[in-house]
């Protein structure tokens, strides 16, 4: 893929993350492998508004002169990436999600789309959520089982192979938990009408 394409890519994802509601202004990042490269967005820009030199190509494995303008999660993208078989990482901060995870250990959808895509999204905890080694050692263990992993207070974490994949999930999180929060908030109990729906808090 050309430098161009993978740019409009990272420009078109950051766009549609910020439209849906799930990045504030200067939140999040996104990254995508290239053999023992990086592509990954620039520590504090805006994912809506990205431009080339937002994008900074960074190595795998050892830092740099550009690891000063990479995101602050590099450290947990490369540990992903050193520990799983994803090619694209997106990490957004979305609400409903979040608020979620602050009374849950996994987020179970109800609604169709969520339940066929996600199963569930296991929530996981850590003192300090913000591009730390602990995030970094513990992310890539539940990334090798799960497309996504929602870390407590903080967002998730999607994995694919195409940015486009990842962010897809990402936004299906979001729907599925503002579905559960809507119909938790309606009178009378929620009726199932999924089969087999009893697996997905097993999966």
């Amino acid at each position: 893929m050309s430098s161009s394409a993978m740019l409009e890519q990272f420009q078109r994802i950051g766009r549609d993350l910020f439209v849906a509601g799930l990045i504030s202004s200067h939140g999040g990042n996104m990254s995508v492998r290239m053999g023992d490269r990086i592509l990954i967005t620039r520590r504090g820009s805006m994912l809506a508004h990205l431009e080339e030199r937002d994008v900074i190509d960074i190595g795998l494995e050892e830092n740099d002169a550009m690891v000063a303008l990479a995101s602050t999660e590099i450290c947990v993208h490369r540990a992903i990436y050193q520990g799983t078989s994803a090619l694209a990482i997106v990490h957004t901060h979305p609400p409903y999600a979040i608020a979620r995870s602050l009374t849950c250990d996994e987020i179970v959808p109800i609604d169709s789309e969520g339940s066929y895509l996600l199963h569930k999204v296991p929530v996981v905890s850590c003192e300090l959520t913000a591009g730390s080694t602990e995030v970094a050692a513990l992310l890539p263990t539940w990334l090798k089982e799960y497309d996504m992993v929602m870390l407590r207070g903080h967002g998730p974490f999607a994995i694919g192979h195409l940015l486009e994949e990842a962010y897809q999930i990402t936004s299906v999180l979001e729907m599925a938990c503002r579905i559960l929060t809507y119909a938790q908030g309606m009178e009378g109990a929620v009726k199932e009408y999924r089969k087999g729906s009893e697996r997905y808090e097993s999966w």
